[in-house]
């Protein structure tokens, strides 16, 4: 006779390698039932999860028999119903940060605003896509760090290193400091993929992907294999910096690729000294966040002050936001603000995003 509670306890070992929780707890586990000498139950599969079905087959199967050699287990399998077709899909939102040329803060935005959404009390994860110039290791503090390795259904799977409350992954981690990244487009977008696929992402209401500048194969990669929920695109007032977001930004709002532009962010838009708080010196110029937003048909949702502070803490692994007394952490909460009241407008009148089908010829 099989007892109900050991055979829940025996398929705890059968594990979803995609999130690393096991099949009684991912909650995609329903009618349960035992019966005499027979186990029944369903799963529901995500519609990228099909080649699940054999794992779990077998896997239940044997994790049963290992103590109830006479049992039989039977499993029925459905699709899960949604629009999306997503390899993550416990993320609910993937959101871009880009920019047009190296140089303007992108990566600075994108560490600050993953932190001021995780101090808001949301679950954030943080990619670090710039494959050549990885800065994430050094922004947050995290140089000489190692991803953990975790074996699921025997595939090695990196475990996202967390820091700040928000869960990061970056070739940082991977490669010495002083080694040079040395790839052709192919093995670019092979460790983005590994980025997704062969990580153990959680839970998270938000990714926010640190985009290298340009539109090259980084940026196909990721849109071919990750329907993203929206761009926001960094800029300073220079126009020569405006003109690139502007290119960049055209990427997104190709038919074909149709990724929703949630807003402009202006990094350095004049420069504050410490001693000086309310004094505003324009040393790159002014109004190039509004006319990219405008080009754009999106709006400016914030401006960041060029303060000798925020680079420093960029420099220590103590980026802005998480020091209370630095002058750029208001600026830093209120894009926070009015970006998650851009991604809820988004949502609410949007449908869900697809991941992008490129053809030629």
């Amino acid at each position: 006779m099989l007892d109900n509670n050991k055979v829940l306890d025996l398929l705890r070992k059968v594990v979803n390698p995609n999130t690393g929780k096991n099949i009684v707890e991912d909650g995609n586990m329903h009618d349960y039932q035992v019966r005499d000498n027979r186990v029944s139950f369903t799963i529901v599969l995500h519609p990228s999860e099909d080649n699940l079905k054999m794992l779990y087959s077998a896997e239940a199967e044997q994790a049963v028999k290992t103590q109830y050699p006479d049992a039989e287990v039977l499993i029925t399998f459905k699709k899960q119903q949604q629009t999306s077709s997503s390899p993550l899909p416990q993320v609910k939102n993937v959101i871009a940060i880009a920019s047009g040329k190296g140089g303007v803060g992108k990566s600075t935005i994108s560490s600050n605003l993953a932190i001021a959404l995780s101090q808001m009390g949301l679950k954030v994860g943080l990619m670090d896509a710039d494959l050549y110039g990885p800065s994430m290791p050094t922004m947050l503090g995290l140089r000489g760090e190692r991803p953990q390795i975790r074996k699921v259904a025997d595939k090695p799977k990196m475990v996202p290193i967390e820091k700040y409350g928000i869960h990061t992954i970056s070739i940082g981690y991977l490669l010495e400091e002083e080694q040079a990244v040395v790839l052709r487009g192919p093995r670019l977008g092979g460790i983005i993929k590994q980025f997704i696929y062969d990580t153990l992402w959680p839970e998270l209401d938000i990714m926010i992907i640190d985009l290298p500048p340009g539109t090259g194969d980084i940026q196909l990669t990721l849109v071919q294999t990750l329907p993203l929920t929206g761009a926001l695109m960094v800029t300073t007032p220079q126009q020569v910096a405006v003109a690139d977001a502007y290119k960049a930004m055209n990427m997104f709002r190709l038919p074909n690729v149709n990724v929703p532009i949630l807003g402009v962010v202006e990094n350095m838009s004049w420069f504050t000294p410490a001693e000086l708080p309310d004094n505003k010196y324009h040393l790159f110029g002014k109004g190039g966040g509004e006319k990219l937003a405008k080009l754009g048909e999106s709006q400016l949702i914030g401006q960041v002050p060029l303060v000798q502070s925020v680079g420093q803490g960029g420099d220590s692994g103590q980026p802005a936001v998480t020091q209370e007394s630095n002058l750029a952490k208001p600026y830093f909460e209120k894009i926070a603000l009015a970006f998650i009241d851009q991604l809820n407008a988004r949502n609410e009148s949007l449908p869900h995003s697809e991941i992008v089908k490129i053809t030629t010829g």
